[in-house]
């Protein structure tokens, strides 16, 4: 947003809470376009008040894009043909040169795919308040002033959407360890050693194929090794990614457009999802990174 806004003390002033902004924003909708037009109308009506007059403008903001965001999940219960995809069109896709700790601090702070899908069935007072307090420690009192509800009120819906995400695994481990586990994972496929695969996935792993007839899971630690080494054969040929802070992995065609995204969450040193995208009308919405 830094090339759109004037250089002036709101803008540096905005400017300073942007990333957190973005986070929260991009957390509350799965939608990473979604969450600039928030923020971006944000700084709108930031810009029309007096910063002086607010006494914490972190939280000002916060409450701001917590309560526009709120329209806009409103907005597609009501619209159901206007809802945001599953999300997975809106991956982001980073090239991982190495570890470096920026990139370890990204795969911390990581929602997870498969967070990022439970998120998207929760009801929108459930999602802001689960969202706000449980990932960015806004006070429920200030969450309840959003939602129009009680602080009490406000603790059960943030309890009932606790309930429902502790279903879902999220990413553990630094980024080295996450991408050696991943490593150990293709090496076993490609050699066809199942006892190997085994050792590295999660005895209940979930593999999600998005594919252009729709979504095709997988349970199971055996019976996704058993299929394994497709994915290993289209890693072979692909260069290693960060989806959504995830480790991962694009292959293209021959002709150059791409062929398959692989994301792995990887909790206490197994992998406990994998989800590939192969429907060329997604992966052509995607802004991914050329071949090597």
């Amino acid at each position: 947003m830094s090339d759109t806004l004037p250089t002036d003390p709101m803008a540096e002033t905005f400017e300073a809470h942007g990333d957190r902004l973005r986070a929260v924003a991009r957390r509350l909708l799965g939608s990473h376009a979604d969450a600039e037009d928030v923020v971006q109308e944000a700084w709108l009506r930031f810009s029309r008040q007096d910063a002086t007059a607010i006494n914490n403008v972190a939280g000002w903001l916060t409450t701001v894009v917590g309560r526009i965001s709120l329209d806009v999940l409103r907005s597609r219960r009501a619209r159901p043909e206007a809802s945001y995809d599953d999300g997975l069109s809106d991956l982001v896709v980073t090239i991982d040169d190495r570890p470096a700790p920026e990139d370890d601090a990204m795969l911390a702070d990581s929602v997870g795919l498969a967070l990022l899908v439970v998120l998207g069935s929760l009801g929108p007072g459930e999602r802001l308040a689960f969202v706000l307090h449980d990932l960015f420690a806004v006070p429920f009192d200030e969450i309840g002033r959003i939602l129009g509800k009680s602080t009490a009120a406000t603790k059960m819906l943030a309890s009932r959407a606790r309930r429902k995400v502790r279903t879902t695994e999220r990413p553990t481990g630094s980024g080295q360890e996450q991408r050696e586990v991943v490593r150990a994972f293709l090496a076993a496929a490609r050699h066809g050693d199942f006892e190997g695969l085994l050792r590295v996935l999660d005895p209940e792993v979930k593999l999600t194929v998005d594919t252009p007839s729709g979504m095709v899971v997988t349970l199971g630690a055996t019976k996704v090794a058993a299929g394994a080494q497709l994915s290993a054969a289209a890693a072979a040929q692909g260069r290693t990614v960060l989806v959504d802070g995830c480790p991962g992995v694009v292959s293209w065609n021959g002709n150059g457009t791409p062929l398959s995204i692989l994301a792995f969450t990887v909790v206490g040193g197994r992998i406990a999802g994998i989800t590939v995208v192969i429907d060329p009308a997604k992966l052509a919405l995607m802004d991914l990174p050329a071949p090597e």
